[in-house]
């Protein structure tokens, strides 16, 4: 899973240098948006939400450390760039956090990177845990959150949420009442167990539905179920009946 960063500096041959040496030496790095001031910076944090930041302390008009003072919960990791600054430096060093001198040094550099890996990782199994906890405490009674890997983050979603579930070889595209796509590296398999105890029936091998969006059974091409999006899911021949069995006894009418 890639680490999703974004580069704060004010001098563009340092972000395209810092881009070439992330790229040589940091494939599971994916630089998502770069910046050339505070204001930027803050503007693409906000936008891009990053795993981590490389922030330069030293800017015109505002440092890296005004960059971080706009945000009242820091959710991302931070390796700041400085030429020299030794009260920055200092700071930084009281608070246990990763600097890299410019120019920078391939041996701290790959240092500095492994340290925010395992903490983001930490962080996100962390977030794993939690939705963990606030399943159990529901009891059940309120719509479960369901993890969703993607190939840049985790998100964690309502099922109740999920109007259905379509496959892609050996990833599963998940569709959400709001119109979001949401592509996932799982098989459809793993979701139609997980998710049938919530009202979740398999039509069709490449179809997982949501019955609560279900707005009407057709008759055409065989059977085929109507949703409140108006998006026509097919029912295979074996399914048919089971299907049709299922929603008299919801009380829908066929």
């Amino acid at each position: 899973m890639k680490i999703r960063s974004i580069i704060i500096d004010d001098e563009p041959n340092n972000v395209e240098n810092l881009q070439t040496i992330i790229g040589t030496y940091c494939p599971g790095i994916e630089v998502v948006a770069t910046a050339n001031n505070a204001a930027e910076g803050i503007g693409v944090i906000k936008t891009h939400q990053p795993d981590l930041m490389f922030l330069d302390i030293q800017m015109p008009g505002a440092s890296g450390f005004d960059v971080l003072k706009a945000f009242t919960t820091v959710n991302f990791e931070v390796i700041f760039i400085t030429a020299y600054d030794q009260y920055g430096i200092q700071a930084i060093k009281f608070s246990a956090l990763d600097y890299l001198l410019k120019p920078i040094d391939i041996a701290e550099f790959k240092t500095a990177i492994a340290k925010a890996s395992e903490k983001i990782s930490a962080k996100k199994q962390n977030h794993n845990i939690e939705n963990l906890l606030e399943y159990i405490k529901s009891g059940q009674r309120d719509s479960p959150k369901i993890a969703l890997p993607t190939l840049s983050e985790i998100r964690y979603i309502k099922v109740n949420t999920i109007v259905r579930c379509e496959a892609e070889n050996n990833y599963t595209t998940f569709y959400l009442d709001n119109g979001e796509q949401i592509l996932v590296c799982k098989t459809l398999k793993e979701y139609d167990e997980l998710l049938q105890p919530h009202q979740f029936v398999r039509t069709h091998q490449s179809h997982l539905v949501n019955l609560q969006f279900v707005k009407s059974y057709l008759k055409e091409d065989g059977g085929m179920l109507l949703l409140t999006d108006q998006t026509k899911i097919p029912i295979s021949r074996q399914n048919k009946e089971r299907i049709r069995s299922i929603l008299v006894s919801g009380h829908f009418l066929i």
